[in-house]
Protein backbone atom coordinates (compact mmCIF):
# COMPACT_ATOMS: atom_id res chain seq x y z
CA UNK A 1 0.00 0.00 0.00
CA UNK A 2 1.20 4.06 -0.71
CA UNK A 3 0.22 7.00 -0.90
CA UNK A 4 0.39 8.67 -4.47
CA UNK A 5 1.61 12.31 -4.64
CA UNK A 6 0.66 14.29 -7.39
CA UNK A 7 2.70 17.52 -7.95
CA UNK A 8 1.82 20.90 -9.64
CA UNK A 9 4.42 23.26 -8.80
CA UNK A 10 3.67 26.44 -7.08
CA UNK A 11 5.16 27.65 -4.13
CA UNK A 12 5.57 24.52 -2.75
CA UNK A 13 8.08 23.83 -5.12
CA UNK A 14 9.71 27.17 -6.15
CA UNK A 15 13.94 27.83 -5.38
CA UNK A 16 16.60 29.16 -7.26
CA UNK A 17 15.73 33.12 -5.83
CA UNK A 18 17.16 35.65 -8.15
CA UNK A 19 16.93 39.07 -9.51
CA UNK A 20 13.25 37.67 -11.16
CA UNK A 21 12.41 35.88 -7.99
CA UNK A 22 11.70 32.47 -7.85
CA UNK A 23 10.41 29.74 -9.81
CA UNK A 24 9.03 26.47 -10.25
CA UNK A 25 11.85 23.89 -9.87
CA UNK A 26 11.43 21.23 -7.05
CA UNK A 27 10.87 17.62 -8.71
CA UNK A 28 8.40 15.92 -6.19
CA UNK A 29 11.62 13.49 -5.24
CA UNK A 30 13.09 16.71 -3.72
CA UNK A 31 10.42 18.26 -1.99
CA UNK A 32 9.93 15.18 -0.55
CA UNK A 33 13.53 14.63 0.39
CA UNK A 34 13.18 17.51 2.66
CA UNK A 35 10.52 16.55 4.59
CA UNK A 36 11.75 15.26 8.34
CA UNK A 37 9.36 12.04 9.02
CA UNK A 38 8.15 11.53 5.56
CA UNK A 39 10.62 8.59 5.47
CA UNK A 40 8.83 6.64 8.22
CA UNK A 41 5.24 6.84 7.78
CA UNK A 42 3.97 3.61 7.33
CA UNK A 43 2.50 4.40 3.56
CA UNK A 44 5.26 5.56 1.79
CA UNK A 45 4.80 7.83 -1.53
CA UNK A 46 4.64 6.73 -4.76
CA UNK A 47 5.59 10.41 -6.37
CA UNK A 48 4.80 11.12 -9.64
CA UNK A 49 5.48 15.02 -11.12
CA UNK A 50 2.70 16.50 -13.52
CA UNK A 51 3.47 19.69 -14.34
CA UNK A 52 5.43 22.42 -12.68
CA UNK A 53 3.32 25.56 -13.63
CA UNK A 54 2.12 28.43 -10.91
CA UNK A 55 -1.88 27.58 -9.92
CA UNK A 56 -2.67 30.64 -12.07
CA UNK A 57 -1.94 28.94 -15.22
CA UNK A 58 -3.94 25.40 -14.64
CA UNK A 59 -6.86 24.78 -16.21
CA UNK A 60 -10.66 22.78 -15.27
CA UNK A 61 -9.20 20.35 -17.57
CA UNK A 62 -6.14 19.57 -16.41
CA UNK A 63 -7.58 19.08 -12.96
CA UNK A 64 -9.76 16.41 -13.74
CA UNK A 65 -7.32 14.75 -15.64
CA UNK A 66 -5.33 14.80 -12.62
CA UNK A 67 -8.63 13.56 -10.64
CA UNK A 68 -8.73 10.65 -13.39
CA UNK A 69 -4.97 9.83 -12.86
CA UNK A 70 -5.77 10.14 -8.91
CA UNK A 71 -9.00 7.60 -9.21
CA UNK A 72 -6.36 4.84 -11.64
CA UNK A 73 -3.96 5.49 -8.22
CA UNK A 74 -6.78 4.27 -5.96
CA UNK A 75 -8.13 1.84 -8.47
CA UNK A 76 -4.29 0.01 -8.27
CA UNK A 77 -3.61 0.03 -4.80
CA UNK A 78 -3.19 3.62 -3.59
CA UNK A 79 -4.62 4.01 0.06
CA UNK A 80 -4.64 7.91 -0.67
CA UNK A 81 -3.76 10.64 -3.27
CA UNK A 82 -2.25 13.83 -2.21
CA UNK A 83 -1.47 17.37 -4.45
CA UNK A 84 0.40 20.00 -4.25
CA UNK A 85 0.16 23.21 -5.84
CA UNK A 86 -0.11 26.85 -5.76
CA UNK A 87 -2.31 28.20 -3.42
CA UNK A 88 -4.02 30.67 -5.27
CA UNK A 89 -6.73 28.56 -7.07
CA UNK A 90 -6.13 25.46 -4.57
CA UNK A 91 -9.85 26.50 -3.19
CA UNK A 92 -11.19 26.13 -6.35
CA UNK A 93 -9.18 23.35 -7.84
CA UNK A 94 -9.89 20.91 -4.82
CA UNK A 95 -13.42 21.87 -5.29
CA UNK A 96 -13.92 21.15 -8.52
CA UNK A 97 -12.15 17.92 -7.92
CA UNK A 98 -14.82 17.34 -4.91
CA UNK A 99 -17.45 17.87 -7.14
CA UNK A 100 -16.44 14.66 -9.11
CA UNK A 101 -14.67 12.25 -7.25
CA UNK A 102 -16.21 9.42 -6.53
CA UNK A 103 -13.49 7.45 -4.51
CA UNK A 104 -13.74 6.61 -0.41
CA UNK A 105 -10.45 7.41 -0.43
CA UNK A 106 -8.94 10.61 0.71
CA UNK A 107 -7.56 12.95 -2.24
CA UNK A 108 -5.72 16.12 -0.60
CA UNK A 109 -4.66 18.68 -1.79
CA UNK A 110 -2.30 21.09 0.14
CA UNK A 111 0.69 23.53 -0.45
CA UNK A 112 2.51 26.47 1.01
CA UNK A 113 2.61 30.54 1.63
CA UNK A 114 6.47 30.25 2.23
CA UNK A 115 9.26 28.42 -0.95
CA UNK A 116 12.16 27.05 0.52
CA UNK A 117 14.17 29.72 -0.19
CA UNK A 118 12.61 31.45 2.82
CA UNK A 119 13.66 31.03 6.21
CA UNK A 120 10.60 28.63 7.87
CA UNK A 121 9.48 27.27 4.59
CA UNK A 122 5.77 25.70 5.35
CA UNK A 123 5.73 23.32 2.71
CA UNK A 124 7.49 20.67 4.27
CA UNK A 125 5.13 20.25 7.14
CA UNK A 126 1.96 20.87 5.18
CA UNK A 127 3.66 17.81 2.86
CA UNK A 128 3.73 15.82 5.90
CA UNK A 129 0.40 16.31 6.96
CA UNK A 130 -1.48 15.79 3.68
CA UNK A 131 0.45 12.80 3.52
CA UNK A 132 -0.86 11.64 6.85
CA UNK A 133 -4.15 12.49 6.11
CA UNK A 134 -4.31 10.47 2.79
CA UNK A 135 -3.19 7.62 4.62
CA UNK A 136 -5.78 8.00 7.59
CA UNK A 137 -8.75 5.19 7.83
CA UNK A 138 -10.71 8.13 9.63
CA UNK A 139 -10.06 10.62 6.48
CA UNK A 140 -12.30 8.00 4.26
CA UNK A 141 -15.52 9.10 2.95
CA UNK A 142 -14.94 12.63 3.45
CA UNK A 143 -14.71 13.79 -0.68
CA UNK A 144 -11.30 15.85 -1.09
CA UNK A 145 -10.22 17.44 1.54
CA UNK A 146 -7.09 20.32 2.27
CA UNK A 147 -4.49 20.12 4.49
CA UNK A 148 -2.51 23.32 5.66
CA UNK A 149 -0.74 24.49 8.79
CA UNK A 150 -2.25 21.31 10.21
CA UNK A 151 -5.59 21.78 9.65
CA UNK A 152 -7.70 19.15 7.85
CA UNK A 153 -10.56 21.55 5.69
CA UNK A 154 -13.62 20.26 3.35
CA UNK A 155 -12.96 21.27 -0.26
CA UNK A 156 -16.49 22.81 -0.27
CA UNK A 157 -16.30 24.96 2.71
CA UNK A 158 -12.64 25.92 2.81
CA UNK A 159 -11.56 30.05 1.51
CA UNK A 160 -8.00 31.18 0.88
CA UNK A 161 -8.55 34.57 3.16
CA UNK A 162 -5.14 35.87 3.59
CA UNK A 163 -2.65 36.61 0.94
CA UNK A 164 0.68 35.74 2.85
CA UNK A 165 -0.11 34.10 6.01
CA UNK A 166 0.47 30.49 6.65
CA UNK A 167 -2.49 29.75 8.27
CA UNK A 168 -4.28 31.47 5.15
CA UNK A 169 -6.65 28.43 4.59
CA UNK A 170 -10.50 28.58 6.43
CA UNK A 171 -13.53 27.34 6.34
CA UNK A 172 -15.50 30.73 7.89
CA UNK A 173 -18.71 28.71 7.48
CA UNK A 174 -17.84 25.31 9.64
CA UNK A 175 -13.86 25.49 10.93
CA UNK A 176 -11.49 22.67 10.10
CA UNK A 177 -12.89 19.37 9.74
CA UNK A 178 -10.25 18.08 12.15
CA UNK A 179 -6.40 18.48 12.93
CA UNK A 180 -2.91 16.95 12.77
CA UNK A 181 -1.28 16.40 16.30
CA UNK A 182 1.55 14.96 17.25
CA UNK A 183 1.39 12.92 13.63
CA UNK A 184 -2.32 12.21 14.47
CA UNK A 185 -5.02 12.69 12.19
CA UNK A 186 -7.97 13.86 14.38
CA UNK A 187 -11.16 14.73 12.77
CA UNK A 188 -14.12 16.01 14.83
CA UNK A 189 -16.84 16.45 12.47
CA UNK A 190 -17.92 13.92 9.58
CA UNK A 191 -19.99 16.18 7.11
CA UNK A 192 -22.39 14.19 5.00
CA UNK A 193 -21.07 13.80 1.42
CA UNK A 194 -22.42 14.44 -1.70
CA UNK A 195 -23.05 12.44 -4.51
CA UNK A 196 -20.30 13.28 -7.30
CA UNK A 197 -21.67 14.69 -10.68
CA UNK A 198 -21.24 12.50 -13.57
CA UNK A 199 -18.23 12.40 -15.68
CA UNK A 200 -17.76 15.94 -17.36
CA UNK A 201 -17.29 16.19 -21.22
CA UNK A 202 -14.01 17.66 -21.68
CA UNK A 203 -14.66 19.27 -25.36
CA UNK A 204 -18.23 20.63 -24.10
CA UNK A 205 -16.34 21.98 -20.92
CA UNK A 206 -14.12 24.32 -23.06
CA UNK A 207 -16.67 25.58 -24.67
CA UNK A 208 -18.82 26.55 -21.76
CA UNK A 209 -18.21 29.94 -19.67
CA UNK A 210 -19.43 31.11 -16.58
CA UNK A 211 -19.00 34.91 -16.43
CA UNK A 212 -18.65 36.35 -12.79
CA UNK A 213 -19.54 40.32 -12.15
CA UNK A 214 -18.76 41.02 -8.19
CA UNK A 215 -20.75 44.51 -7.48
CA UNK A 216 -19.76 47.53 -6.14
CA UNK A 217 -21.03 50.65 -4.65
CA UNK A 218 -22.50 52.72 -7.62
CA UNK A 219 -21.99 50.18 -9.49
CA UNK A 220 -22.30 50.14 -13.08
CA UNK A 221 -25.13 48.38 -14.54
CA UNK A 222 -23.70 48.57 -18.53
CA UNK A 223 -20.84 47.05 -17.72
CA UNK A 224 -23.48 43.31 -17.32
CA UNK A 225 -24.78 42.92 -20.91
CA UNK A 226 -20.68 43.08 -21.16
CA UNK A 227 -19.60 40.66 -18.90
CA UNK A 228 -22.18 38.49 -19.59
CA UNK A 229 -21.76 38.44 -23.37
CA UNK A 230 -21.08 35.01 -25.25
CA UNK A 231 -21.34 33.49 -21.79
CA UNK A 232 -23.59 30.67 -20.99
CA UNK A 233 -24.00 31.67 -17.57
CA UNK A 234 -23.80 34.43 -14.47
CA UNK A 235 -22.69 34.33 -10.92
CA UNK A 236 -23.05 37.69 -9.24
CA UNK A 237 -21.48 38.28 -5.99
CA UNK A 238 -23.77 40.77 -4.31
CA UNK A 239 -23.74 42.80 -1.02
CA UNK A 240 -24.33 40.99 2.10
CA UNK A 241 -27.04 38.72 1.60
CA UNK A 242 -27.98 38.69 -1.59
CA UNK A 243 -28.45 42.26 -2.76
CA UNK A 244 -27.69 44.69 -5.46
CA UNK A 245 -28.67 48.29 -6.48
CA UNK A 246 -31.98 48.71 -7.33
CA UNK A 247 -31.59 49.49 -11.59
CA UNK A 248 -29.72 46.34 -11.45
CA UNK A 249 -32.79 43.96 -10.90
CA UNK A 250 -34.51 44.40 -14.26
CA UNK A 251 -31.27 44.08 -15.66
CA UNK A 252 -30.34 40.83 -13.91
CA UNK A 253 -33.97 39.84 -14.88
CA UNK A 254 -33.39 39.96 -18.35
CA UNK A 255 -30.29 38.11 -17.94
CA UNK A 256 -31.83 35.34 -16.23
CA UNK A 257 -34.50 35.10 -19.06
CA UNK A 258 -31.78 33.59 -21.34
CA UNK A 259 -29.10 32.03 -19.31
CA UNK A 260 -28.72 30.55 -15.45
CA UNK A 261 -27.61 33.13 -13.27
CA UNK A 262 -26.71 32.39 -9.45
CA UNK A 263 -27.35 35.14 -6.70
CA UNK A 264 -24.47 35.09 -4.45
CA UNK A 265 -22.36 36.97 -1.51
CA UNK A 266 -19.22 38.86 -2.33
CA UNK A 267 -18.57 38.90 1.72
CA UNK A 268 -16.58 35.43 1.90
CA UNK A 269 -19.03 33.78 4.82
CA UNK A 270 -23.04 33.25 5.62
CA UNK A 271 -25.34 32.87 3.29
CA UNK A 272 -27.83 34.26 0.69
CA UNK A 273 -31.35 35.41 2.01
CA UNK A 274 -33.92 33.56 0.26
CA UNK A 275 -36.77 35.83 1.88
CA UNK A 276 -36.11 38.54 4.44
CA UNK A 277 -35.71 41.92 2.07
CA UNK A 278 -38.03 42.83 -0.07
CA UNK A 279 -36.90 45.83 -1.70
CA UNK A 280 -35.97 46.09 -5.28
CA UNK A 281 -32.48 44.48 -5.53
CA UNK A 282 -33.27 41.95 -2.71
CA UNK A 283 -32.76 38.63 -2.79
CA UNK A 284 -36.88 38.34 -2.50
CA UNK A 285 -37.10 40.31 -5.43
CA UNK A 286 -33.95 38.70 -7.61
CA UNK A 287 -35.42 35.15 -7.19
CA UNK A 288 -39.02 36.43 -8.47
CA UNK A 289 -37.17 37.76 -11.77
CA UNK A 290 -35.85 34.25 -11.83
CA UNK A 291 -32.21 34.13 -10.41
CA UNK A 292 -30.94 30.95 -8.47
CA UNK A 293 -29.62 31.11 -4.45
CA UNK A 294 -26.10 29.82 -4.27
CA UNK A 295 -26.90 29.85 -0.67
CA UNK A 296 -23.55 29.38 1.23
CA UNK A 297 -21.54 28.99 -2.25
CA UNK A 298 -18.87 32.19 -2.35
CA UNK A 299 -18.77 33.44 -5.95
CA UNK A 300 -15.53 30.94 -7.02
CA UNK A 301 -17.14 27.81 -5.94
CA UNK A 302 -20.92 28.83 -7.54
CA UNK A 303 -19.37 29.62 -10.64
CA UNK A 304 -16.73 26.30 -10.61
CA UNK A 305 -20.05 24.61 -9.98
CA UNK A 306 -22.53 26.59 -12.55
CA UNK A 307 -20.04 25.91 -15.50
CA UNK A 308 -19.58 22.03 -14.46
CA UNK A 309 -23.23 21.67 -14.60
CA UNK A 310 -23.88 23.56 -17.66
CA UNK A 311 -20.99 21.59 -19.56
CA UNK A 312 -23.09 18.50 -18.43
CA UNK A 313 -26.16 19.84 -20.26
CA UNK A 314 -27.71 20.18 -17.27
CA UNK A 315 -31.57 22.42 -17.55
CA UNK A 316 -32.51 24.94 -15.40
CA UNK A 317 -34.36 22.51 -12.99
CA UNK A 318 -31.24 20.65 -12.46
CA UNK A 319 -29.34 23.71 -11.76
CA UNK A 320 -31.25 24.97 -9.17
CA UNK A 321 -31.39 21.37 -7.56
CA UNK A 322 -27.95 21.37 -7.31
CA UNK A 323 -27.12 24.63 -5.94
CA UNK A 324 -30.08 23.54 -3.31
CA UNK A 325 -27.72 20.36 -2.50
CA UNK A 326 -24.32 22.04 -2.79
CA UNK A 327 -25.15 25.38 -1.25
Amino acid sequence: MSVALFTLGGTIAMAGAGPGGVVARLTGAQLTAAVPGLADLAEPLDVRDVEAVPSAALTYRQILDLVDAAGAAVAAGATGVVVSQGTDTLEETAFLADLVWPHAAPLVFTGAMRNPTLAGPDGPANLLAAARVAAAPAARDLGVLVAFNDEVHAARFVRKTHSTSTATFASPNTGPLGHVIEGEVRLLTRPPRHAPLPPVDRDRLATTRVALHTVTLDDDVALLDAVARGRQGLVVAGFGVGHVPPDFAPALGALAERIPVVLTSRTGAGAVLRHTYGAVGSETDLQRRGLLNGGLLDPYKARVLLRVLLAAGAGRAEIADAFARHG
